[in-house]
């Protein structure tokens, strides 16, 4: 069983930051590593959308074009852990987000991905 467990959602002012972790593991997710790792987020009545990866090869990331230059993806992969660093919060950033990991490759749409947790909130206030 594979687990991934988002953390650090919560209610911000516009413009202010905040940084949310997804720790993972299971028995048959020994190699962090070699993961592919997304954040998605989705907001009331809206579709999931890809917010930003990072490849498990060369650490390559990918924002959409919404984040760009606001949101940060970094991975330790001595922790199993990933990191979204988001400063200049936007009312519009609202949504639950989710992390997801892909053994195969980068992408950004859903089906991309093979494993999900569970969400977390991040809320901001105008």
């Amino acid at each position: 069983q594979v687990q991934l467990v988002e953390s650090g959602g919560g209610l911000v002012q516009a413009g202010g930051s905040l940084r949310l972790s997804c720790a993972a593991s299971g028995r048959t997710f020994s190699t962090f590593s070699s993961y592919s790792m997304g954040w998605f987020r989705q907001a009331p009545g809206k579709e999931r959308e890809f917010v930003g990866g990072i490849s498990w090869i060369q650490e390559l990331t990918h924002y959409a074009d919404p984040v760009k230059g606001r949101f940060t993806i970094s991975r330790d992969n001595a922790k199993n852990t990933l990191y979204l660093q988001m400063n200049r919060l936007k009312p519009e950033d609202t949504a639950v987000y989710y992390c997801a990991a892909s053994a195969v490759r980068l992408g950004v749409l859903p089906h991309d991905y093979d494993y999900w947790g569970q969400g977390t909130q991040v809320t901001v206030s105008s």
